[in-house]
Parts: C-alpha cells; structure tokens; sequence
C-alpha cells in the first residue's frame, strides 16, 4: 500500500467530514460519540512534514552539544543575549506568524511538534519560545486589526521584539474576575493604565505585551490592550528565582500611568475575557507537545540507565518493576500524544468549540509528564538525585506544567462544568416541554421524545452509540470500552444534576470525578483511533500500537469504574470535615507525647 497516497485520501476524507461545530468532549456527556471528528487519526501536511524534519534537524545540531552551558544557564537563571539570538537566527520566534509578516506559517500541528523537539533538550528553551508564540502575541493573530498586524508581526516573527502575556496578578490567578488592573479611559479616546503583574514569562526580555486590565464601565470588564515595553511608565521587576525552568526570564511588570492609544486596544472594548480564554486554549497544543517531548527524552534516558546499569549480575532492564516503568511511561506518552495532536487538528481545522479538549490535553500531558520524571529519577536511583544528572533539572521543570496556563484543578471542574452545562439545559428544557405539548405539539414532544430516548439508551444499554467506523477487529473490544462508559458518563451527568441542579457547582469532589472520566474517554478515543489509521497504513509499529490501546483501555476502564462508583459511595463528607479541623486549627494536631 502507498503510505503517502493513504495519508493524503485520509485528510481529504478528514476535512470533508469533520463537523466543525460540535465538541467531541461535550457530546461524551449526551452519550455519544462524534467520530466524524475522530477517524480517520489526521495526518500532518505535507509542508508542515517537509520543514519539520529540516527544523527538528536544526534544533538537535544547535542544542545536543549544549548540555553544559543549559546546565549554567539554569544556575545563574538567565539565557545570554547571544543565545536568544541564535533562536531568532533559526527563526523560532516566527513559527506560527503567515509568510505575509515573515513568519514560518507552521500549523498548529506543526508548532506543537518544534516545541516537542526544543523540550527533548531543554524546557526553559521551549519556553522562550512558547510564551512568545502560544500566548504572548496570540491574541494579535486571532484578534488583531490588519493595521495592528501589519505593525507588529513582522519584527515579532524575527524575534526582534519578543512578546509576554500579562493576566495574572496577586489574588487574581485562576480567578480573573479579580483582576485589579485598570485602564482609564481619557477625553482623547487614549488609556490610562495603571497596575502590576506578577509571574510574567519573557517580562525581562519582551518588547510588547499583552495585558488585561479593567475598563470603565457599570460592569468594568476587561479589556485586552497591546502594550509596548519600550513606552513610558512600563517597567519589569528582577528576575523571580524559580525552583524550575529557571533559565527562562520571569518578573513582574508594572505600568505606571501607561498612556495606551486607541488603536492599541486587542479585540471589542469590554470582551478581554473571551481574548484571554482564546488565546490559552488556542495555546494549550505548544505545552502539550512540549510534554510529548519531555517524555520521549526521559524514555530515552531510562532505558539507556535500566539497559546499562547492572543489579545482581543483571542489568535492571530484566527486572520486571523496572521493565513496568517504562512500558507505563510509553503508554502515557502514546496517549498524550495522541490527544495533543488531535486537539491540533481541531484548531488547524476551523473547529469553533475545541476549549473542553484543550483542557483535557493540557491536564493529561502535565498529568503524564510529572509522573514520567519521576518514574525516570528513580530508575536512576542514586544517581537521579544528583545535580551532574539531568533527571533532578527535569523533575523541577516538569513540575510547573500543571500549574501554569490554568490550575489543573480549575480545569477539571472548567471540563466537569462545561459539559455538564448542555446536558442541565436540556433538563430545564422538560420543564417547559410538558407545556408547550398543548401549545406546539411538534415542539413539545421533540424534546420529550429525545430525552426519553437517552434515558432508555442509558438505562438498557440498547441504542448505545456504537463507532460505525471500519474498526479493524483487533480494535473492537477497545471501542467497547469507550462506548460502554460514554454511556455511564451521561447517566452520571444526569444523577448529580438531578440530585443537585445549580448547587452542582459546589460539589467538586464530584466535578473532579466526572472531568476525569471525560479525560480517559476521550484521551482513550484519540489513542484508538491513531491505533486504527497505523493498521490501516501498514505502519511497522502498528502491532505495539495495539497493545498501547489495549493497555490504555483496561487501565481507563478501572479508573473509570472507581470515578463512577464514587459518586455514589464516597467519602466526601468526612473528607471535609477533616479537612475542616486541620483549616480551622491550623496545624496537624496529633502527636505522640
């Protein structure tokens, strides 16, 4: 079979079935399976694969000699001058910015992979790089003006002004309802801006910033402003001393009475929010492949250890503790893998309503990568726990990926919320149904008759959404599982918001249940079908590909029953309560004299 004649039917076939408007991850709460959305697996463009294997090529000729300079250069916290130039030389800076501006004009897909190959030698490197391109002058791409783009992208492409993305500040995290920063707005039409920032990647070395401050107005939304650094009143803080990825430049950054033109201001006055959520979903593939790229480094680190170091006359690679590590480890970067290549996909694709598999993306491959470095560490033993080593550099810098970008527990319950929100619509929905039957009959017992049709599915199992896909057989009891427990998704969605309705939004104990279940369904998805198009396209490594998915599957499926048997047996209550002695004391209270 002609592989690359495989490839290009099958993303054709792609692009003319996927359904743009619906969300794989929030249909799984309805039971069902959008697979026009999953199968075939895509396949990268044929561009994108040509430049990438010169670009990966570039980046291991330029980083592979560099391991004891990287190792300086998280020591004293900085990357020198001359070494930022050299990304810009490569043209690291431009990935995602059109040939217009000159830029690189890479995919999404594209994108996530050269971050995938900077993170297998360094994460502070990627991240230079990711700040810049994922989130720092995103908001320019999807929302700038053509004057806006015209003014800016070019020297951001070359690296000649690098870009930062300013929202956090103290007590406004995850909450950026609570920023506090604001913009004035003057007789001139101009802005006055006033506030700090705090934990701001590239803040040292940026020339322009996008920031999010408060606006007049009885709501004081937010508003999304380009800023320049090089204007009056912009200053940044020293560089933060970081227990990870130290290497690259974080600060605060303050503004001071900033005046900010008209013009500068990104997207509609009032809608900051909606630019602030788009640019961090529309960013999440550059972390994710950043992970998928730490991981094969620490794969490939472990089992050189376990193959060379030697127990009892053996080398630890027979050993069958060890020899589980590193199949787990393969397993768990197979899958995010996977799924960051899919979420890619969506967004390369023009799909509106990709933000729940982002988050998904995001929590698994921070999720998998921490547990990774620590699997490889201690496969090293000893020697993993020495500075002359590079397991203890990566276990520090691995640590922040379920930190930044979105609190891994902020998004979950963002997961849990978002889908439970369409499924609770339809419920409220019934309350109006049995009404309108007398009123609009059509109407009425449309939607009558289509929640009585899920409830009977999800009660009996007939009608379960079954993958029509031609599943190669070796596959089917893998899809089983996923059908099986998409249906126990929606008959839990339904429990808790019948048990619960609004107050479902306190409830997070049963929020984190339900995200994780929604996180092995449609990570699970994402790594049957890439499974399935590699028996399709003959690949060599079809056969381990099948065993990945039979793996994942089992594993998921355990997780998926203890989830779903939680939320009816529990411990919630007395978790709180303790949880509530030890907060109201302030302290562990035991001891044992």
């Amino acid at each position: 079979m002609n592989t690359e004649v495989t490839q290009q039917s099958e993303q054709t076939e792609t692009e003319s079935t996927l359904r743009t408007e619906l969300s794989v991850a929030k249909n799984l709460f309805f039971g069902e399976i959008v697979e026009e959305n999953l199968f075939p697996y895509p396949q990268m463009r044929e561009r994108d694969r040509e430049m990438l294997v010169m670009m990966t090529d570039a980046i291991d000729r330029f980083l592979a000699d560099k391991s004891e300079e990287l190792a300086e250069m998280d020591r004293v916290g900085e990357q020198p001058e001359e070494f930022v130039q050299a990304l810009r030389d490569m043209g690291l800076f431009g990935l995602i910015i059109g040939e217009t501006h000159g830029g690189l004009d890479l995919s999404n897909a594209a994108y996530a992979r050269v971050l995938a190959q900077t993170s297998s030698h360094d994460s502070s490197v990627s991240l230079t790089i990711g700040a810049h391109s994922s989130i720092g002058m995103k908001g320019v791409l999807l929302f700038g003006t053509d004057e806006q783009k015209a003014r800016y992208l070019p020297s951001l492409a070359s690296g000649e002004t690098i870009a930062a993305f300013c929202l956090t500040e103290s007590g406004a995290g995850s909450d950026a309802a609570a920023v506090r920063c604001k913009a004035s707005l003057q007789e001139d039409g101009s802005y006055l801006l006033n506030g700090e920032k705090i934990w701001i990647t590239n803040g040292g070395i940026a020339g322009l910033f996008t920031v999010f401050a408060r606006t007049d107005g009885p709501d004081g939304k937010l508003t999304a402003f380009i800023v320049e650094a090089g204007w009056e009143g912009v200053t940044h803080g020293p560089h933060e001393d970081k227990m990870g990825i130290r290497a690259s430049s974080t600060t605060t950054v303050a503004f001071n009475d900033v005046r900010v033109p008209a013009e500068n201001v990104l997207g509609k006055v009032g809608k900051g929010f909606k630019v602030a959520m788009a640019i961090l979903n529309n960013g999440r593939t550059g972390l994710g492949g950043g992970a998928v790229g730490g991981m094969k480094a620490l794969i490939k680190l472990a089992t050189a250890q376990a193959k060379d170091r030697k127990q009892f006359d053996r080398p630890i690679a027979e050993f069958g503790l060890v020899r589980e590590k590193i199949a787990q480890m393969t397993v768990d970067c197979f899958a995010t893998e996977s799924a960051v290549w899919m979420v890619a996909h969506y967004i390369d694709s023009g799909c509106t309503d990709y933000s729940v598999e982002a988050a998904i993306s995001k929590v698994f491959a921070s999720d998998a990568i921490q547990r990774a470095a620590h699997e490889a560490l201690q496969i090293a033993a000893g020697n993993g726990f020495m500075k002359e080593f590079p397991y203890e550099k990566i276990t520090r810098d691995t640590r922040i990926l379920s930190i930044f970008e979105g609190t891994n527990e902020i998004l979950r319950l963002y997961i849990a919320l978002s889908g439970m929100k369409d499924v609770g619509a339809t419920l409220t929905g019934l309350k109006s149904a049995v009404g309108d039957i007398f009123n609009s009959p059509i109407k009425g017992f449309g939607v009558l008759s289509a929640y009585a049709e899920r409830r009977f599915r999800d009660t009996t199992g007939i009608g379960t959404d079954r993958i029509e896909h031609n599943m190669d057989p070796r596959l089917r009891k893998v899809a089983d599982v996923f059908e099986r427990y998409t249906v126990q998704l929606s008959k839990a969605s339904d429990l808790l918001l019948r048990k619960h309705g609004k107050d479902i939004t306190e409830q997070q104990y049963q929020q984190k249940r339900i995200a994780d279940v929604t996180i092995d369904l449609f990570v699970g998805l994402c790594v049957l079908s890439r499974a399935e198009h590699m028996i399709r396209s003959e690949d060599k490594e079809a056969e381990s590909a099948i065993q990945i998915a039979e793996l994942f599957s089992k594993q998921a499926r355990r997780r998926m029953v203890r989830n779903l048997r939680g939320i009816r047996h529990n411990e919630d209550a007395i978790m709180d309560q303790l949880a509530g002695r030890i907060l109201e004391r302030g302290k562990y209270v035991w001891d044992v004299i």
